[in-house]
């Protein structure tokens, strides 16, 4: 409950533009989208979505099966109502994800700075728990975390820096490491922070 209070106070008190994390364009996401093969056939969850613009450009693209999952209700309303009639295609899952919660097998999941926050190991390993019930055979993990030199805060709260190496050994054997990038992503205070994303295909 406290990791639900704490977020929906952020999304009930900040503007989209107001939040470190914003991004118009989520173009490390879409290039690592489309190296993992997505079509418009690919079933697609978006792990902590909240209001993200991915979305949006993913149903541009014309995917039909979309997820978006977030412990926010708050943030989930106001993607709602930005997508307006487009609002009725993705399942919204309020939720938090180290929690209990269930949606059909996906080809992708998704999760842009949702994992640096499971600072507990038990609630990692029900991350991980959740990945593999989650994701098909031969499906593509996208993970984004904050990088060994990235914050060490983020919204007031610590988080757990990784490492392509390291973000793999969290996720364990049954994932391969394909990619991983390093970003840096400007807040819309003009704030540099060091991310990496890592896709990851999931072998057993």
């Amino acid at each position: 409950m406290e990791r639900k209070e704490h977020w929906e106070g952020v999304y009930t008190t900040r503007g989209e533009r107001d939040v470190s994390w914003f991004e118009a364009l989520p173009v490390i996401s879409i290039e690592m989208l489309d190296a993992a093969g997505v079509t418009r056939d690919s079933c697609v969850l978006d792990v902590g979505g909240g209001d993200s613009r991915l979305v949006d450009h993913l149903l541009e693209r014309g995917l039909e099966c979309l997820a978006v999952l977030d412990v926010s209700g708050a943030s989930l309303r106001r993607a709602r109502a930005r997508l307006g009639d487009r609002a009725g295609v993705p399942i919204w899952i309020e939720a938090d994800v180290a929690g209990e919660w269930a949606v059909k097998p996906m080809d992708v999941w998704h999760d842009r700075a949702v994992l640096h926050f499971l600072t507990d190991a038990a609630d990692r390993a029900r991350y991980v728990a959740r990945l593999h019930e989650v994701l098909k055979v031969g499906g593509a993990a996208i993970v984004a975390t904050f990088a060994p030199d990235g914050p060490e805060k983020c919204s007031g709260l610590p988080v757990v820096r990784y490492s392509p190496e390291s973000l793999a050994g969290t996720l364990g054997a049954g994932f391969r490491l394909l990619e991983s990038r390093r970003h840096r992503h400007l807040t819309p205070a003009g704030v540099p922070q060091a991310f990496q994303y890592s896709r990851f295909l999931r072998v057993s």
